[in-house]
């Protein structure tokens, strides 16, 4: 007997053509889900997760600017510095310092303002304003640090309430229980865990981009800090 002659029963017929539209409306969906879409699946920790990556993104592109901004450096400065000083035109290097809007330049001019005082003020002076402008240049870091530590944690107590969730709609279903109704928590577990790694990530990328933009800056303050103290502690001709 040719199994293409076997008859269908009609309800046997119209319940797997209903079976194979749903089925094909659920691969619809899947396919045309958004970011946006997938992400309100994740409930109200992913407000607390978007929060934290506008803030990461905030703090990552003014403290940019703010970095690049003071690793620019004229290269011939601490040379006008040294023809100034030994020419004994003091007030023209602290002139030359205040329109000379970078870290170094503050510090040296810090460093003109204790001139005549012991070796060990001068250096003094010079280290507090450097703690002073490293400080400056810190400011965000620890909204990043929190970031990169916290959105991880906030996308795993998504993944525990999302199941919790899930869990208790099981429980409200009794025998009744189908994909349906365990999804909307299983969303919520899965969506807030893969938003909380997202962002802590991309907040650890930065924070460890912008850390390593600073120790340059800091090794440059060094080392001018040395020149400067030369400057100062070469004999006369």
């Amino acid at each position: 007997m040719n199994l293409l002659q076997i008859p269908v029963p009609a309800d046997t017929a119209q319940a797997i053509y209903n079976t194979m539209q749903q089925v094909a409306t659920a691969e619809t969906e899947a396919v045309t889900m958004n970011a946006f879409d997938l992400a309100l699946k994740g409930g109200w920790l992913m407000i607390v997760l978007v929060i934290l990556l506008l803030m990461t993104i905030y703090v990552l592109i003014e403290r940019a600017l703010v970095i690049s901004k003071a690793d620019k450096e004229d290269s011939t400065f601490m040379n006008r510095i040294k023809d100034y000083i030994l020419d004994g035109k003091i007030e023209a290097a602290r002139a030359l310092c205040r329109h000379t809007d970078t870290p170094s330049a503050r510090m040296v001019e810090k460093g003109i303002s204790r001139l005549g005082r012991p070796t060990a003020d001068v250096m003094s002076a010079i280290e507090n304003q450097g703690n002073i402008e490293i400080s400056k240049l810190e400011k965000g870091l620890p909204v990043l640090a929190t970031s990169a530590s916290g959105a991880p944690m906030v996308g795993f107590l998504g993944t525990v309430t999302g199941m919790v969730k899930a869990f208790m709609d099981m429980a409200s279903a009794g025998a009744n229980v189908d994909v349906n109704i365990l999804s909307t928590g299983i969303y919520e577990a899965l969506v807030t865990t893969v938003g909380g790694l997202i962002v802590g990530i991309i907040a650890l990328f930065a924070y460890n981009y912008l850390a390593t933009r600073i120790k340059g800056i800091v090794n440059r303050l060094e080392m001018r800090i040395m020149e400067f103290m030369d400057i100062l502690n070469e004999p006369a001709v």
